[in-house]
């Protein structure tokens, strides 16, 4: 399987006799649009890496709305957390958006790697430690920012990534909206706006950023982390 693991940064640190370990057991699986990968409840013997594509976490309101908790993009891990607890179950759904691959962990395995290393086992807790507090952060950006600013917030980091005006929304503007906390309508509506000011040119998934200040502006880039969407 030549898959490079060292893009996620809970491989970075490993050596090579610990990456051939953690490939061992694992599984590569080619997901279609909208494919199931686990559901919330069951039972996480597994994590996973994103080779390609995207995957989507998300929980069903009691009336079948669905509400995106997170947006893993290619070259990241997720779930990997839950191998620390006693009986870990799935707390969300996991599912492809577009064609998918990934790559599945066997937990045990990854454990049995960390009781080796006391240092890998501080590394691990390293990585964990920032993503937690991104997700603090990420609360607060949630509750306290407008949602034009965290639909600027998006956009920006993107153009900050690719170092390009001319970016392509990343997923379905339904999933965004949702991942944002925005409603469908409201992300629509926001764009709109954006682009009768002159700061943004949108044609479908495709996004210009014409006024690069004002989206910063908008944005609060001091204040934003995460929301990428």
């Amino acid at each position: 399987m030549l898959i490079d693991l060292r893009r996620s940064h809970l491989f970075f640190t490993l050596d090579m006799s610990q990456l051939a370990a953690v490939r061992e057991g694992s599984r590569l699986l080619s997901l279609e649009d909208g494919q199931s990968l686990f559901e919330t409840g069951d039972r996480a013997t597994r994590f996973y890496f994103v080779d390609s594509g995207l995957v989507k976490l998300y929980r069903l309101s009691p009336e079948g709305a669905e509400k995106i908790i997170d947006i893993i993009q290619s070259g990241n891990t997720f779930a990997e957390a839950l191998m620390f607890l006693e009986h870990p179950t799935y707390p969300v759904s996991a599912a492809a958006i577009g064609p998918t691959r990934v790559v599945s962990f066997d937990s045990n395995r990854f454990l049995e790697l960390l009781r080796g290393s006391v240092d890998t086992c501080f590394r691990i807790m390293g990585v964990m430690s920032q993503r937690l507090r991104g997700l603090i952060k990420e609360i607060d950006d949630l509750t306290l920012q407008t949602a034009t600013t965290r639909l600027c917030g998006m956009l920006w980091r993107q153009m900050e990534q690719s170092g390009a005006r001319r970016i392509a929304l990343q997923a379905p503007k339904g999933v965004l909206a949702s991942r944002l906390s925005i409603k469908p309508e409201t992300f629509s509506r926001i764009l709109n706006n954006l682009s009768a000011q002159g700061v943004i040119d949108v044609k479908g998934a495709q996004i210009e950023i014409l006024d690069p200040r004002s989206l910063t502006e908008l944005a609060h880039p001091e204040a934003l982390v995460g929301l990428t969407g």
